[in-house]
């Protein structure tokens, strides 16, 4: 069969989800072993995988139009192999952001979407400036901010919004970095979270 092709650029063995494990040595000794359903998963396994713009549009994401700093300061700064993008809120796509106190207005859930969309605007103003997201090879770091009532501890699982999509765009390997995730009293125009990163390009 063809796809024995593949099974000689995998090391170590091949799994699939309704058998045994199955070493690469047994399929070259039997390869008449191999059922079709095996054969599908070795082709996806030896498969080049999505790019990052390939994911935004299998998932179907929407990137909100960047909005312009609020400040004196750059949304994004190259240097060298890494892009620092300023702190940005969850924007979306009218244009309005969402607010509110974590712990009192926003449940955990509820903060977890604003913390997603939030990477959605990073993902925004970062393909603004590099043209691609494909250009970006890791996320380096992330510092998350919850605005939250003082009782609230969960501000880790409100930024597992914003990391859980990266991780879905890059892969857990490429897409998950070093993190922080702490709690302010106030955000700037009540915004319900507001995260900056580093990221390393190509």
């Amino acid at each position: 069969m063809r796809c024995i092709e593949s099974v000689s650029k995998i090391e170590g063995r091949a799994e699939y989800s309704d058998g045994p494990q199955v070493s690469s040595a047994h399929l070259h000794e039997d390869p008449e072993a191999l059922s079709d359903h095996l054969c599908t998963i070795i082709r996806r396994m030896s498969s080049p995988l999505r790019t990052a713009e390939q994911r935004i549009v299998e998932l179907g994401l929407e990137l909100p139009t960047p909005r312009g700093p609020g400040g004196v300061y750059q949304p994004v700064i190259l240097s060298g192999r890494l892009a620092y993008v300023s702190g940005h809120g969850p924007l979306r796509s009218d244009g309005s952001y969402i607010s509110g106190r974590v712990g009192a207005d926003l449940d955990v859930a509820a903060g977890r979407a604003a913390a997603r969309q939030t990477g959605l605007a990073i993902l925004s103003s970062l393909k603004a400036v590099l043209g691609s997201l494909d250009r970006v090879s890791r996320v380096v770091k992330l510092l998350g901010m919850v605005q939250a009532t003082p009782e609230f501890g969960e501000h880790p699982a409100v930024i597992n919004g914003c990391s859980e999509l990266f991780a879905e765009i890059w892969g857990p390997d490429r897409g998950v970095g070093a993190r922080s995730a702490v709690g302010f009293i106030s955000l700037p125009h009540a915004i319900a979270v507001e995260i900056e990163g580093i990221f390393e390009i190509d």
